[in-house]
């Protein structure tokens, strides 16, 4: 177990570092705005599965594998990327009277949002850096080292999920304000752009 003064340091830095806008967030922002927040959860569980599997491999050392052989992990984040470029630019072309199906239909299916918002952690090289440089230091070597980062995981994974259902709630009220009069259309291309300038991030960053 941490001691006590590691935590109350290590608590509010992570937060900070999840409430703090990047892939992940925006990703849950717009699909709370496009699918709404009940389905992004699918996405939350993605990424937040993907988070822990980023702080594992960090801590065993896979991220030197990463660094190592860089071609293999920009394919990965092409890859996800790419898909997520896709989806937005299918929104913005959708209509007014196509626009509930073009942001429900099956490339938005459970199984997709899981993947996506896992894909989005693991790619995200910021996610690797933070990681390899902020776990190690409250680790203490001289104490059980599962426990330790069993704790500091467990914080780590309800951090990102409150911060990303900030995001998804933000992003449905977005969607309420431009739901009202004539808006759909522009709510899908809002959406749209966003999943665009998402994909584009991941791929190039």
């Amino acid at each position: 177990m941490p001691d006590i003064t590691l935590l109350a340091v290590f608590i509010p830095t992570w937060f900070f570092i999840s409430i703090t806008p990047g892939m992940c967030m925006t990703l849950a922002m717009t699909l709370g705005m496009s699918v709404g927040v009940t389905r992004t959860l699918w996405m939350m569980l993605g990424e937040v599965l993907g988070v822990a599997t980023v702080a594992i491999l960090a801590v065993i050392g896979v991220a030197s594998l990463m660094l190592n052989y860089p071609l293999l992990f920009a394919w990965f984040k092409w890859i996800g990327g790419a898909y997520l470029v896709f989806l937005g630019v299918r929104m913005w072309l959708a209509d007014a009277d196509v626009s509930q199906y073009a942001i429900t239909n099956s490339q938005l299916s459970s199984i997709n949002l899981v993947s996506q918002g896992y894909i989005t952690a693991v790619a995200n090289p910021k996610g690797w850096a933070f990681m390899v440089s902020i776990l190690p230091p409250f680790i203490a070597v001289e104490k059980p080292i599962a426990l330790q980062f069993s704790v500091l995981l467990a914080i780590i994974m309800l951090s990102e999920f409150i911060c990303m259902l900030i995001y998804a709630n933000g992003g449905k009220g977005l969607k309420r304000l431009l739901s009202r009069g004539n808006n759909v259309v522009w709510l899908n291309r809002i959406a749209g752009s966003l999943l665009v300038a998402v994909g584009l991030w991941l791929a190039l960053s």
